[in-house]
This record gives structure tokens, C-alpha cells and sequence, in this order.
């Protein structure tokens, strides 16, 4: 059974709504949710002139190899309404595969572990609530290591499920 770290992501629209509906076409589609992380309100990385994300981060157990995991979460992003126009613009579903067991992966179409994660906050925030002790494959490094050197300072607050949030 394959362990796969996921990050969710999502900006437009009813965020609540998206991540709830990728949590479940996850469950459908890639594997059963073994951990998620608490709810996110993050800064817009890379692009910042667009609304705030909503971030959260999954561990899927799965027969799926990686590549089928990645057909997968590509169809449930068109599936809700995902559409690529550019680079780290608004989106209203992002799905990142971020590990897949301790394994490193370069395809044309995937590198993993996911190259940005030791850039990202948003990223690093919720991955270390749920896996701190886990082993970046390449870095070596544990995700409370790789939070507590990350060099991006965007905010990352913490939300729970009923607390008012901004569209």
C-alpha cells in the first residue's frame, strides 16, 4: 500500500466547499485518508495580487503507482473546475502530490518529492501537523526541520471548520 502525501489547495469560489468535494473524489478516486491536517488560510505564493488560499494537507493510502495517482488528481481538478491559465494564478482546485512512500520520481509530468516543498509555508505548515518526523527523501531532513529553515514569510493562519473565513 502506497503512502502519498497530498496538498490541497484552493482560492475561488466556496474554498470550504472545494476542499471538501477533493477530499471526497480523493476517497472515490485515489485511496482511503489516513490523516489530514487542520484547514489553512494562506497568502497567495508566487503570484500574490489574487485572494488568499485555503491549504490543507492529506496522507492517502493507495494501491495507485504514482503516475496513476497524478491522472487521477488532475481529472478531479477539471472535474471542479480547475482550469490552467497561468502559472500560480487563482485556481479553484489545486492537488500537489508531495511524497509518495520516501520515494524520488522524475517523469516528464512529475517530480517527486513535489520541488517547491521546501520553499513554501503554506506547504510546510500543515505537512508538519501531521507528519513531522517524516524524512524528506532528498534533504534528508525531517518537515519541522525543513518549516523551521524555510525562508518564506507569507502569512499561514491556522482555521477551523466553523470559523468565518474570507472569500
Amino acid at each position: 500500500m502506497n503512502k502519498i502525501f497530498i496538498l490541497l489547495g484552493t482560492n475561488l469560489g466556496d474554498r470550504m466547499q472545494q476542499l471538501a468535494l477533493a477530499r471526497k473524489y480523493l476517497e472515490e478516486r485515489v485511496g482511503k485518508i489516513q490523516k489530514e491536517s487542520t484547514i489553512y488560510e494562506t497568502a497567495a505564493w508566487g503570484v500574490e495580487d489574487q485572494p488568499s488560499f485555503l491549504n490543507q494537507v492529506v496522507l492517502i493510502s493507495s494501491d495507485l503507482s504514482a503516475l496513476e495517482c497524478l491522472n487521477c488528481t488532475q481529472q478531479i481538478e477539471l472535474d471542479l473546475g480547475r482550469i490552467r491559465l497561468k502559472k500560480w494564478g487563482e485556481r479553484a482546485i489545486d492537488i500537489d502530490l508531495l511524497y509518495f512512500n520516501d520515494e524520488i520520481i522524475h517523469y516528464p509530468t512529475l517530480i517527486i518529492p513535489h520541488p517547491f516543498i521546501s520553499d513554501r509555508r503554506f506547504t510546510l505548515e500543515p505537512l508538519a501537523e501531521i507528519a513531522p518526523d517524516y524524512i524528506h527523501p532528498v534533504y534528508k531532513k525531517n518537515n519541522v526541520s525543513l518549516l523551521n529553515n524555510c525562508k518564506d514569510e507569507l502569512p499561514v493562519k491556522k482555521i477551523s471548520n466553523d470559523e468565518p473565513y474570507r472569500h
